[in-house]
């Protein structure tokens, strides 16, 4: 079996959740199993504004559906036009992720959606996490319609933050990808990749890019060093901010690979705005620096080699996302 397609994952506790074919069951956490109410509740969350301070911004509004479940922008931008430093990743397959955020400072995605919500360059007018969590709580406990599905959901319309992110959360498991060419391929359709598919499939593997971007996402779910912003004079420094630990000096959390040319631009800061820009940057083999990862050396690819990579990447563009669009209309 090809390297880059090998993956185990701890399974907690599986539902009846359809996932298209590639994929391996979405891991449920024990803690907030899934059901068909709390996605729909998780959905209708994720669309409405009413949860930021202003009432102008949602998940949705970073993660849009018509973007690839991204925003297609460099760097976020916020309530009040507040621009951020990183740039949006994708919410697809984010059932399978370990970590979240670049920097992977939140353990769960439950965690990861409280993040915004009480992010004043984000969702919040308030730079202190319990009022903004207060403030949100406040702001939907108004609305009838959504007391009366969290009491279905959860039992009590008395909710919390934390059962407003298991909500957002169990939504955003169902947003999957799979069935790609790749995966028809893999699983045994030879005539689901063109032969420069395949070629640029087998430089995949053989410069290195499969090191890290690998598995059912294309990530190793670990941080890396490649460079990107390291040539600036205070460059962002990713998880060392977090954990201050030297091996993790100015890594980032590997992005998955499927449905990517549909998610530009790339790179935690946005910098790279097309995939052929991507290839031209690992070519060179990055950006030297004291954390370098062992493997960004320069690849010496040809034109043609380059175009195959490329193909190869179009061929991870998957299906089981696309349905998805804003309700017609909220709670009230």
């Amino acid at each position: 079996m090809l390297f880059i397609y090998l993956l185990l994952i701890p399974f907690v506790c599986f539902a009846d959740v359809q996932v298209p074919a590639g994929l391996a069951p979405i891991p449920w956490p024990e803690d907030n199993p899934y059901s068909e109410k709390k996605a729909e509740l998780g959905k209708l969350l994720f669309f409405d504004k009413r949860l930021s301070g202003d009432g102008t911004v949602s998940c949705a509004t970073c993660h849009d559906p018509t973007k690839c479940f991204t925003d297609q922008l460099p760097v976020s931008v916020g309530i009040e036009g507040r621009k951020g430093s990183r740039n949006a990743q994708t919410c697809i397959n984010s059932a399978y992720w370990k970590q979240f955020f670049w920097d992977g400072r939140a353990a769960s995605l439950e965690d990861q959606c409280k993040g915004p919500l009480a992010n004043p360059i984000e969702m919040a007018l308030t730079s202190d996490p319990h009022e903004a969590y207060k403030n949100c709580h406040q702001r939907l406990f108004a609305v009838q319609g959504y007391r009366k599905m969290f009491k279905e959901v959860f039992g009590s319309e008395d909710f919390t933050i934390d059962q407003v992110a298991k909500a957002i959360a169990t939504f955003e498991r169902t947003i999957l990808s799979g069935n790609s060419a790749f995966d028809r391929y893999i699983l045994g359709d030879k005539t689901a990749m063109t032969p420069e598919q395949i070629q640029g499939m087998k430089l995949f593997n053989r410069k290195n890019c499969a090191t890290c971007h690998f598995g059912l996402t294309f990530s190793d779910n670990k941080f890396n060093n490649i460079g990107v912003g390291m040539d600036k004079p205070n460059p962002d420094l990713g998880r060392y901010n977090i954990t201050h630990d030297p091996k993790d000096w100015g890594a980032f959390r590997t992005p998955g690979l499927r449905d990517v040319i549909d998610s530009p631009p790339y790179m935690h800061d946005g910098s790279l705005k097309t995939l052929e820009e991507v290839i031209d940057y690992y070519d060179r083999g990055g950006n030297p620096n004291k954390n370098l990862h062992p493997s960004m050396i320069p690849l010496r690819l040809s034109a043609e080699n380059k175009k195959a990579l490329l193909k190869f990447l179009e061929a991870l563009n998957g299906e089981g996302w696309q349905h998805f669009s804003p309700p017609d209309h909220f709670p009230e």
